[in-house]
């Protein structure tokens, strides 16, 4: 079996989210050549021969695939699938933007959103909200599937795969990229991040993220995200919801700020190791998930734990 896994990334470095679905296709087994689609993405496709588990790197360099447009992206795939068992990509929004154009053009059902490979045909993947694990038996000849990163641990980074260049078929055109808007800030990636603090309503306005969590944040070096609530009461922008809607993310800590812990935001932050609720409403469903809870205004918790915090350095 050969596995060809779509590489996440921005050209000029790899994405944290690539190695952890090496590791799925791993536990998948057989051989895993890696595909970084770009154009003068030679630094990604070297960084992607460093994962532990990968055989070979197929770098396309291409002008017309420097922003990875899912429709030049999935023409470059779709006749490479001749050669391939599986076609693996992380579930990030490219992901998800991609995958199903190939299943469509091989007309195979997909697989979305694995959690937990059970053998090569066979795979878990949460369902309602994530409140049900669906077991998943594909019979298809070609596999395309999505992988949850945030339910597998990246691989190490001591390989040495060679790097193949592939030439990229000619731009469709169909679609072209005409700017970005990025929000640049010095905390960790929301998705990436091994410590994550997020608000909820209870914050009451975007003035109160930055003037009691983002303190805390920096403290401990966290990523900062919230709740549905709040940003569809314009606290904060989208790009910082942690939810079934929003980002996946399971960091090491994770600590849920005036959030009541409404059941599709449990669905993108329960696989966290460790959660920290603070609410001062006992009942919240938040404190059903929590390993740790307390029940306290947070205009008076917040700036006590930053002061404590401080304090232990």
């Amino acid at each position: 079996m050969t596995i060809l896994l779509l590489a996440e990334h921005n050209n000029g470095a790899l994405h944290a989210a690539t190695g952890k679905a090496v590791a799925a296709a791993k536990d998948i087994g057989g051989d895993i050549h890696v595909l970084v689609a770009g154009h003068n993405a030679k630094p990604a496709a070297e960084a992607a021969a460093k994962l532990v588990g990968v055989a070979k790197v197929l770098h396309a360099d291409a002008p017309h695939l420097e922003h990875g447009l899912a429709e030049e992206v999935a023409a470059l795939v779709v006749p490479m699938m001749s050669s391939y068992d599986v076609f693996v990509a992380p579930a990030t929004t490219s992901g998800k933007n991609v995958a199903p154009r190939i299943a469509a053009a091989l007309d195979v059902m997909q697989l979305s959103d694995i959690t937990k490979v059970l053998s090569a045909d066979t795979f878990e993947r949460p369902i309602y909200a994530g409140n049900a694990i669906q077991t998943v038996q594909s019979p298809e000849a070609k596999k395309i599937i999505t992988v949850r990163i945030s339910a597998f641990p990246s691989v190490d980074e001591t390989g040495s795969a060679a790097v193949e260049s592939i030439d990229a078929p000619a731009a469709l055109g169909l679609s072209t990229f005409e700017r970005a808007e990025l929000t640049k800030s010095d905390r960790p990636e929301l998705s990436a991040a091994r410590i994550i603090i997020s608000g909820g309503r209870g914050l009451q306005s975007g003035e109160n993220f930055t003037k009691y969590l983002e303190p805390v944040a920096d403290v401990i070096g966290a990523a900062v995200g919230a709740s549905r609530a709040a940003v569809d009461s314009g606290f904060v922008p989208n790009d910082m919801q942690v939810g079934q809607t929003g980002k996946v993310v399971a960091p090491e800590l994770y600590i849920a700020v005036g959030i009541s812990g409404a059941i599709q935001h449990l669905a993108g932050m329960k696989d966290s190791k460790i959660i920290v609720a603070i609410n001062k409403d006992g009942e919240a469903p938040i404190f059903q998930v929590a390993d740790y809870g307390l029940v306290a205004d947070l205009f008076q918790a917040l700036p006590e734990l930053e002061a404590e915090l401080k304090k232990a350095g």
